[in-house]
Formats: C-alpha cells, structure tokens, sequence
C-alpha cells in the first residue's frame, strides 16, 4: 500500500521546505501531496487519505484547528495522523490542539531532522 503524506502550509518557502526535508521518503514509496489552505487540505483528506498530515494553523479559507476538527471530530476520520505545525506556541494555542485531537503539536520553526524523524516513526518506515 502507497502511504502519503500532505503538506499544508499557505507560505511557498515553508511548504517547499517541508516537501524538501520529507522528499527522500518518496525513495521508500511514500506520496508526498499539498495544499495551500484549510478548504484544499480537506478536501485532499477526504479524496486522497494521507497517512500523515503536516498542518499549518494560519491559513485562509479554514484554520488548521479547524480542520483537524472536522476531520477528527465530525468526520471520525481517526486513522490519519495529524501533526499541527505552527508559530503559535503559547499553552492556549498547544490546548487548542489537543482540544481538536491532533496528534502532536510542532512550533516553528522546527529542526527538519526532527521533522523526517517523525514521518518515519508515524509510517513506520
């Protein structure tokens, strides 16, 4: 089975970055995909089912809280594994995500070994 992993992040050079420091993964077969708002990224985790989701909080169209929300709480897609990445580092912000049920919660900027380090761990590779 091909895992996938999906990138959501409205800044080009993060996303970029992400997709650079995730990209020897795709020697191991896994997809990497993206987005570049909440509305996007939903839609590609209903239609494409990633494995992983790297989930920026502020982005136009629908927050990341949000749409960890939708997808964990009211879709009951619980199979995905979704990190929240973000400048927002405060407690409020931290409890916010454990409130929508994402599954780690990440501040920027971030050390990218850190990064594919629990991409692996996640995809078990």
């Amino acid at each position: 089975m091909n895992q996938k992993i999906l990138i959501v992040d409205d800044e080009d050079h993060l996303r970029m970055l992400i997709e650079q420091t995730l990209e020897e993964l795709e020697d191991e077969g896994v997809e990497l995909l993206t987005a570049t708002n909440g509305e996007e990224a939903l839609e590609l985790i209903i239609e494409e089912h990633p494995n992983l989701v790297f989930l920026d909080v502020m982005m136009p169209k629908m927050n990341g809280i949000e749409v960890c929300r939708k997808v964990k709480q009211e879709l009951k897609i619980n199979d995905v594994f979704i990190i929240i990445l973000t400048a927002k580092g405060q407690e409020l912000d931290k409890q916010k995500g454990k409130d929508v049920e994402a599954d780690v919660y990440m501040t920027k900027p971030f050390d990218p070994d850190e990064l594919l380090d629990k991409a692996r761990e996640v995809l078990q590779l």
